[in-house]
């Protein structure tokens, strides 16, 4: 948390990986919670796997929903070249959480952006906290990759003011009243998230 007492989360990604998703239900759980929560975000050809990125800030008052540069206390990068892209957005003593599986952005493949040869060894140099691992792999393990979303936010439950279990009830909660049959399986992602934050 800020010195300010305000929580700030950047949630970086492409096009219909989650991105949007992860940061509503972090907003929701915050806003559930009595903070105060703004969010906004910004899609690039998001349908067309264009890049993703959302603010989410909360605490007592908070007048903006944007996340000035050197701010962010949690970077949840669910690509890892455009974690490392936001990576200038925390502070010095924050967080990155990364997806390692890499899915260039249509700016690669036109030509206008070269793909970094290791992104999240860059990011290390800069000396921030970073954990990295394979979500796409682990999703996949649980038998669906669109769970790499509740891997990721597993992933950053206990770096959150509020207890993780309050984060995981919210995941639920939309499962139960939408796919009931999907919330076991996401019980199962978070705490597969959880376990590999602690072991990155």
């Amino acid at each position: 948390m800020s010195e300010n007492n305000i929580t700030n989360i950047l949630v970086a990604g492409i096009g219909g990986q989650g991105v949007m998703t992860a940061a509503e239900i972090l907003a929701q759980t915050a806003l559930a919670q009595g903070f105060d929560v703004k969010k906004t975000e910004v899609a690039g050809m998001a349908q067309r796997g264009g890049v993703v990125t959302s603010h989410v800030r909360f605490g007592e008052q908070v007048l903006s929903p944007a996340i000035p540069p050197g701010e962010a206390d949690i970077l949840v990068g669910f690509e890892p070249a455009e974690a490392l892209r936001w990576v200038t957005h925390l502070r010095a003593n924050g967080v990155a959480m990364v997806n390692q599986v890499r899915q260039e952005p249509p700016v690669v493949s036109l030509g206008l952006y070269d793909y970094p040869d290791d992104p999240v060894e860059q990011m290390r140099q800069t000396g921030i906290e970073v954990h990295a691992f394979d979500a796409g792999a682990i999703a996949r393990e649980l038998g669906n990759f669109r769970l790499v979303n509740t891997v990721m936010l597993g992933a950053i439950s206990g770096y959150l003011p509020f207890p993780p279990e309050l984060l995981k009830e919210a995941i639920l909660k939309r499962f139960r009243a939408r796919k009931p049959k999907l919330v076991e399986i996401n019980e199962q992602a978070f705490e597969a998230g959880c376990a590999a934050r602690a072991s990155s």
